[in-house]
């Protein structure tokens, strides 16, 4: 077959021009919408948990549709131009490229399993092998806690004081703390909670940046940790703020600010 150059020149250029019509999703008003927008919404919609599927892709191609259309009527009014809008388009640049340089920086700079074993470790020992359940009753004079103490002494029951507690959270509770690590305290209370036998009371106020306390120990237990396995997302996650916010600072410190 002898084809005439100007016959070939077209065949040509359509073959070429093909592959690109290929990637477009579609063309509205004559502009192009790529396929790999839809790509990318798919794949946040995966993340989601919504399954790629025909139907999905449909909706996610109808909805670029819309958008497309929608964005021609926009910046035929103009609107782009709007410098609020322009501050809110540079804003959410900023939000897309921060959020690839942190998954960029974490890729690189992974948590590793012997980096979540040394904190969990950590955390054990924090936490210790015994757990206390307290009640407290928190006033915000040494005087007052003093005749809280008297009154324990000559019989007044824990709970019924307690309602007089500046601690909301306990106080409607008979000043139930629940079972807690030490740790969960601040040193000079959880110093004395564990001091005393069960049954007991503090038989002067313990000072703490809230104010006096008037500590009774319920019980003490063994303390039940929490698995590894079970806290290694938790612990992951702290993890990779630390880097981050370390990463942070290291860059304000290069940065020139004026």
């Amino acid at each position: 077959m002898n084809l005439k150059p100007a016959r070939l020149l077209m065949i040509l250029v359509a073959a070429a021009a093909f592959p690109a019509m290929a990637q477009n999703l579609a063309v509205v008003n004559g502009k192009p919408v790529p396929s790999s927008r839809a790509d990318a919404m798919v794949k946040q919609l995966a993340a989601q948990g919504q399954p790629d599927s025909p139907q999905l892709r449909d909706m996610v191609k109808q909805e670029l549709i819309n958008r497309e259309i929608l964005i021609q009527e926009a910046d035929k009014l103009g609107l782009s131009n709007n410098a609020d809008v322009k501050s809110q388009v540079e804003i959410a640049r900023q939000s897309i490229v921060i959020r690839a340089l942190v998954a960029d920086f974490l890729k690189k700079n992974p948590v590793s399993d012997a980096d979540i074993k040394a904190e969990y470790d950590k955390f054990k020992a924090q936490a210790g092998d015994k757990e206390y359940r307290a009640r407290h009753i928190l006033v915000e004079k040494e005087d007052d806690a003093k005749a809280i103490i008297t009154k324990l002494k000559g019989g007044a029951k824990f709970e019924d004081l307690a309602k007089q507690s500046k601690d909301p959270g306990s106080a409607a509770n008979g000043g139930d703390l629940d079972w807690a690590s030490p740790a969960s305290f601040v040193k000079p209370f959880s110093d004395a909670m564990i001091a005393l036998q069960k049954g007991q009371f503090t038989e002067t106020p313990v000072k703490t940046q809230f104010g006096y306390h008037v500590i009774k120990l319920e019980d003490v237990r063994a303390a039940k940790l929490p698995s590894l396995e079970e806290v290694k997302p938790q612990i992951t996650e702290s993890l990779q703020q630390k880097k981050l916010q370390a990463y942070q600072e290291e860059l304000r410190k290069k940065a020139k600010i004026q």
